[in-house]
């Protein structure tokens, strides 16, 4: 067990969503307490009291948990499938295996990297996967095995047959870390994990080639990032995080490159943070984010 693991043994994360009614909170706690937990923070959110989605976070330390859980899911489970509730019990101690795919851009990449080497991201990281090989001997300094996948050409369901081999059934979480090829619907479905992207936060003005270029020339005084959740609809998944940073008529196009790039990467780990503890809930095109 690795360090990161063992100060979140005997931890667990249980999410529960579904239709508002009174009487929720007091429900979920006193199963948590007659489970033998200890609630270390909970956050709710409705939609609406009367009618609305309700949305909770708990998380809870139990003694022996990963004996009892088996328990404690079933006793989840016949006290809130009844209302109507969905649940996901997660052990913290459990970290998500994470892929990172990559181009030629490494500046997202290696934030990962050195925040998941400090011990600042809960997941593991099994494998990174590029198109190129310019980042082969980065990845491979941090330890972690490298894939280069080629993707040329408008046909590529041969690149996309390779990534599904080495991602389907061994990875709980893909981050797209400045990978520059779009994912077809198929790959969305047979990957069958979350997909997070990065991207600049000019969409869907300035789409295209040059996007720094064409927003100096417009003269922009904000730039940002935005990442999301991969949908079948190209960058109109769920947001997960987004921030932004002032700019002026001194800089160049590759001064606000740079500065944009720098937001890229605490965008993208903030994101990648929020979904390995289990803080973010989709809810259609939406997130609840509990931060």
């Amino acid at each position: 067990m690795t360090d990161l693991a063992e100060k979140r043994k005997d931890h667990a994360t249980l999410i529960v969503t579904g239709p508002d009614q009174s009487g929720l909170v007091s429900t979920v706690t006193s199963l948590i307490a007659r489970n033998n937990g200890s609630i270390v923070s909970l956050d709710q959110h409705t939609t609406d009291p009367e009618g609305g989605d309700f949305f909770q976070r708990v998380v809870f330390r139990k003694e022996g948990l990963s004996a009892t859980s088996p328990d404690i899911r079933a006793d989840i489970a016949s006290t809130l499938e009844p209302l109507g509730m969905q649940f996901r019990l997660e052990e913290q101690k459990v970290l998500k295996r994470m892929a990172v795919l990559v181009s030629k851009s490494d500046h997202c990449l290696l934030e990962l990297l050195w925040r998941h080497q400090r011990g600042e991201l809960p997941v593991s990281i099994p494998l990174v996967i590029s198109n190129h090989t310019d980042v082969a001997e980065a990845v491979r300094s941090f330890g972690i095995p490298f894939f280069h996948v080629p993707s040329q050409g408008p046909d590529k369901s041969a690149a996309e047959a390779r990534l599904i081999e080495l991602l389907a059934g061994n990875v709980d979480l893909v981050v797209l870390a400045r990978y520059m090829q779009i994912l077809s619907e198929k790959f969305l479905d047979d990957v069958q994990v979350p997909v997070i992207n990065i991207h600049h936060s000019f969409l869907p003005a300035f789409i295209g080639a040059g996007p720094y270029r064409k927003a100096k020339e417009r003269g922009v005084k904000l730039i940002g990032a935005t990442s999301h959740y991969v949908t079948k609809d190209l960058d109109e998944g769920p947001i997960i995080e987004q921030d932004v940073t002032r700019v002026d008529h001194t800089m160049t196009a590759g001064d606000m490159q740079a500065r944009g790039a720098y937001v890229e990467r605490a965008v993208l780990s903030k994101a990648v943070r929020l979904h390995a503890e289990d803080r973010v809930i989709r809810h259609g095109n939406q997130t609840i984010v509990f931060d």
